[in-house]
């Protein structure tokens, strides 16, 4: 009988790594041993920032393979950073695989993979390894993915991924309706970014048809319509560190933990948690336009302004703006931002709407202010403001900036409609019982846990046929 070890890799990207980072705990909780695959710069950028590196023993293995790209290149390139993962990660994780596998009782028994890594499933398939496919991001924007082949037939986009009108998508009548423009892999300005992009949804799709577990970070108490387009999807989510009552991990930047300590010092409801993630950039006008606004809401403020936020290479505030503002506001580069959204100071959460974000937020019963940036973003933004009615969206002006005015204006009416928040709270309890024992997210995590333990090395390797994704 071989012992469980699980080979999991995770597209390179900061909202991809952190929640199968987490299922990756999950999994070494239950004793399984896990082999945690990064490229090497993101390896270097999570290691370097685990605080809990050494809770897991020898059952947690972080490991690294090259990008193919050099130590000093712009991995921001996201079309050269697609098509060189495309040439070499696949050979290097074989390779990978091959040298752990010469280990007496240590051989590879199960590869998750992040779907947008269609290839490391290919990879596990040639090699007769068991293999699961992962999803970190909303059922809606995996249905976007799925229906691909449709979109090309009905005119939508062409062969190679790009819009040719823009005809609002409507995937069913209860389903976010989706602008071309904001299709996961065609929100690049370039057509070759959006071309390789394609290129893995394609390769993806085609790779979760030669998995025997689709699993994905989301439940049916959050997307009831998306779930009932594709049952056969196994929820386990949300998959969030505060659910084991554990730190995160999977950070590429190092949390600035002293902002608990001044949120202690404010009065209960009154701050606004400001963070748009790891990948948000705004220019100079509009980096002004949300400091004055902040400013002007005459409230307590979170404000995470993480390195490379903005188009300049320094971040500049307005004149005097540190000082006018004095301690009602406290800006940091990264925040422990699972424990922000549950510290009882903060009334409401101004988002890019990332969909780790989302369920950090959405588990706390915090409204959202939503800012959306690009891809997912705006599917999971329409969720929150027009499906669970717990956010408000910003109006930007004719030159495509979104105003002080405007934010003052809506962080004054998402705080005095109690409505947002009333719902919030109804939407925590729904989805945190779905994790809690007993609930449905939380039997399907055991069950796929108990597959893993089952894999005895003459384990026969399917196809799941039955995805019919």
């Amino acid at each position: 009988m071989a012992k469980p070890h699980v080979l999991v890799i995770p597209y390179p990207a900061q909202g991809h790594v952190i929640p199968i980072m987490e299922l990756a705990q999950q999994l070494v909780k239950q004793g399984i041993k896990v082999t945690f695959v990064n490229t090497e710069v993101n390896h270097k950028l999570v290691t370097s920032n685990w605080l809990d590196k050494d809770s897991f023993g020898d059952l947690m293995c972080m490991v690294s393979i090259p990008d193919g790209l050099e130590p000093w290149e712009d991995r921001s390139d996201l079309c050269k950073l697609t098509l060189s993962i495309l040439q070499t990660m696949p050979h290097k994780l074989e390779e990978l695989i091959e040298k752990i596998n010469k280990e007496d009782n240590n051989k590879v028994t199960c590869v998750i993979a992040d779907d947008v890594m269609g290839w490391a499933i290919q990879v596990a398939k040639k090699m007769g390894i068991r293999r699961a496919a992962f999803w970190p991001a909303s059922i809606a924007s995996l249905a976007s993915v799925l229906s691909y082949q449709k979109l090309i037939d009905d005119g939508t986009i062409s062969k190679y991924g790009i819009p040719l009108n823009n005809k609002i998508i409507q995937l069913s009548e209860t389903m976010p309706p989706i602008k071309p423009s904001n299709l996961a892999w065609a929100c690049f300005e370039d057509s070759a970014t959006v071309e390789a992009f394609f290129h893995v949804v394609v390769q993806a799709v085609e790779a979760s048809r030669l998995t025997e577990w689709f699993i994905c970070n989301s439940s049916p108490e959050l997307e009831t319509a998306a779930f009932s387009m594709y049952p056969q999807l196994l929820h386990i989510g949300p998959l969030l560190a505060s659910n084991r009552l554990a730190n995160q991990a999977g950070h590429f930047w190092q949390e600035d933990a002293t902002c608990l300590a001044w949120l202690d010092r404010q009065p209960m409801c009154s701050v606004i948690y400001i963070a748009f993630g790891s990948f948000t950039i705004f220019n100079q006008t509009q980096f002004e336009e949300l400091a004055l606004g902040l400013e002007l809401s005459n409230r307590p403020f979170l404000w995470v302004v993480r390195p490379g936020m903005t188009k300049e290479t320094t971040t500049n505030y307005p004149d005097g703006y540190m000082e006018r503002v004095g301690t009602r506001g406290r800006i940091v580069s990264w925040a422990p931002q699972q424990k922000v959204l549950a510290h009882p100071a903060v009334a409401c959460f101004m988002s890019h709407c990332g969909w780790n974000s989302t369920l950090e937020g959405v588990t706390n019963g915090v409204p959202f202010l939503c800012w959306p940036y690009f891809s997912d973003q705006f599917h999971n933004a329409t969720y929150v403001c027009d499906i669970w009615r717990t956010g408000l969206g910003f109006e930007k002006d004719e030159t495509g900036i979104i105003t002080r005015g405007e934010i003052k204006s809506k962080v004054d009416r998402l705080l005095s409609d109690a409505t947002y928040k009333a719902n919030a709270l109804g939407i925590k309890e729904k989805v945190t019982s779905s994790v809690s024992k007993g609930g449905r997210s939380y039997k399907n995590l055991n069950n796929f846990i108990e597959w893993i333990q089952e894999s005895d090395a003459n384990a026969k390797d399917t196809n799941n046929e039955n995805l019919n994704l």
